[in-house]
Order: C-alpha cells, then structure tokens, then sequence
C-alpha cells in the first residue's frame, strides 16, 4: 500500500512578524529625534528645558541614522521614508547649508593676518602653563579670556604670557564675571555690553601687517553670555541679543567667547541673521547677509567645547567666534586646556585692511 507524503506547509508569517518589530524599533527609534526636531524647526521662545535640550541636536543624526538602518532591515517602506526623511533634516542641521559664510574680498583688497583664541577658565581654574604653552606653539596675537581672576592672572604672568602678549586690558573677578584680552598689538578699550551680568568688554585691537606694512582696526567683543538656567532663561536671550547689538555696527567685529548658546538654538541663529540687517537698514545695503560663525563656516559642529571634564555628556559647541561676512578665516580648531570645563577655540583671520 502507498501512502501520500504530507503535504509540505509553507509557514510565511514569520519573516512578516519579523519585518514587524524591526519597523517598530525604527519607529521607537526616531520618535524622540521627531519630538526634539519640532523644536528645533520652529523658531521660538521655548521654555527651559527645550532649550537645553536643543543644545544636543547635532547628536540626533545617531538615532535618526540607526532608525534609517533598522528601517530598512523592516522592509516597509512608508517607514523607510519616514526615517530617511529625518535623517536628512539632521544632516542640513549638522551641516547647513543657510549658514553665514565669509563673503569673497575683492581683488587687490589688502588683508591683515590675525591668529586669535578664546578661553573660558572655569573660575580662573584654567592651567596657566598650559594657556601659555598653546598660545607660545600656535602663534596667537590675540586671546580672550572669560571667568578671569586675578590668580589666573599672575599665573599667566609668572608663566610669561606678558612676553608673548603684552599688551593686557583686564578686569579680574572671582565670581565669573571677571575678563581679559591679551595681545601682541595696542589695545583700545571702547566700552561694555549694557545690562549684562558677566562683563562684556568691547575693545578695540589695532592690527598691523610688518611684512607689507598693511593695518587694519578689528573691534573685539569678549562674550560671555549667562547660561540659560531657571529664571536668568530671560538674561540669556538678553545678553545674546545684546551682542547682536554690537554685532550691527559698523566696522570689523569679532564677537568672541562663551555664548552659552548653540547654532541650533533660535536665538543665537537669530543673532546672525537680524544683526547685519539692523545695519542694513541704517545704510540701505543690500538684505540677506549674516555673521559668521567661523566654526560652523569651518563644518566643525562635531567639535565640542563643553564640557570637557566632570560626567561624561555628550559634547557641545557652547564656545563662538563670529565675525563680519567680510572677515574670512581659516584654520579654526578645539583645543581641551588642563583645568578648564571648556575648551579653548582658535583660528586665523584675514582682516580687511583700511
């Protein structure tokens, strides 16, 4: 007697369960990236916690890619694209294209070289050796100090900062509010910020060229922004507005410093954008041109400046230096100092000349 094999049973919904939970998962991953991207995308005066919140964005482009990766492992296509999607917005974000850039100087336009840096020394509790050293091998003429106190200050001296910068207007603190500017060229000191808790002096740094004899006038803003905590949320949009003040005058500005800000929060964005139409306005030029924020010109939103010890957070660019669209810049880079919660930022500018 024959007897019939059995029937071979075709089990498919396995691989449709399968394709199931990893479409979820992707979805569980981008979901946070979404929420925070809302906020991000809509230009207004969030309250505190969505603020420093956004201070992370660049680091969303990890879950929004791994989204993407699980996405396409799930097979479902309304999904991938969903994912995809938010994947590109956080590259535009990370590198974006509407960023300020240094404009084109005109031929024959006479520029002064000026190698610069910025360094917020945690309470003056930056090493001094340290400060000196990397100002000795990078050749800086120009250095910003925010959180100066007198320590720090006869610290730099006995380390001799004084020969390599000797020029100094200084106005040492212990509670944070103190600054400084060193240089190699005469300093002018213009004035402050108003209404501003930390200080935020405006000097003036007159630039000369030797080897052609070119000299330019920069005027340099020492920012220190107070940062976006409880109730001072309302300083902080007041002192980043205050240098967006500053930022509307005439002439070569360089706004440098710790900004407490991020270029995704609105505020600072905004700074960039309305700064030079005020002046435009003044003068009747021509609308559309912004500040320049050398670091995020340079594509350098993965390089943090805070925090550089205490619990292990994932970095962030608190630490700016912007300047006039006709100042252009080069060779912008982070550099971690021994003492200091923030790095410190350097780059060389081209000053126009005149």
């Amino acid at each position: 007697m024959t007897h019939p094999a059995p029937a071979v049973t075709e089990t498919r919904p396995a691989p449709r369960r399968a394709s199931l939970g990893w479409s979820v998962l992707a979805l569980l991953a981008a979901l946070p990236v979404s929420g925070v991207s809302i906020f991000r995308a809509i230009p207004v005066e969030w309250p505190l916690i969505v603020v420093q919140l956004l201070s992370f964005t660049p680091w969303l482009v990890l879950p929004a890619a791994l989204a993407l990766v699980l996405a396409v492992v799930g097979r479902r296509l309304w999904v991938i694209i969903t994912t995809a999607a938010l994947l590109a917005v956080q590259l535009f974000w990370l590198f974006p294209l509407d960023a300020g850039k240094p404009e084109a100087i005109p031929a024959g336009t006479a520029t002064v070289p000026l190698k610069v840096m910025s360094l917020n020394s945690e309470y003056g509790e930056a090493d001094a050796a340290s400060v000196v050293e990397m100002v000795r091998s990078n050749g800086i003429q120009l250095l910003a100090i925010q959180e100066h106190t007198q320590g720090l200050e006869d610290h730099l001296t006995s380390e001799g900062l004084d020969e390599l910068l000797p020029n100094r207007i200084s106005a040492p603190n212990d509670d944070a509010s103190g600054g400084a500017v060193y240089s190699v060229f005469p300093l002018e000191a213009v004035g402050l910020l108003p209404d501003t808790p930390f200080r935020m002096d405006v000097t003036r740094v007159l630039i000369t060229d030797p080897g052609v004899g070119s000299t330019a006038a920069l005027n340099l803003t020492n920012v220190h922004a107070l940062p976006p905590v409880d109730e001072r949320i309302d300083q902080w949009r007041s002192d980043v507005d205050k240098v967006a003040r500053q930022g509307s005058r005439s002439g070569n500005q360089l706004l440098m410093g710790d900004y407490n800000a991020t270029y995704d929060h609105s505020e600072f964005r905004a700074m960039l954008d309305t700064a030079l139409s005020r002046q435009e306005t003044r003068t009747g030029q021509q609308e559309g041109r912004k500040l320049v924020d050398v670091g995020t010109a340079s594509g350098a939103r993965f390089s943090p400046t805070w925090p550089m010890e205490g619990l292990p957070l994932p970095g962030v660019v608190l630490d700016h230096m912007v300047t006039s669209p006709g100042i252009g810049s080069s060779d912008y880079a982070v550099h971690k100092v021994r003492g200091s919660d923030h790095a410190a930022i350097m780059a060389t500018l081209s000053v126009p000349a005149g």
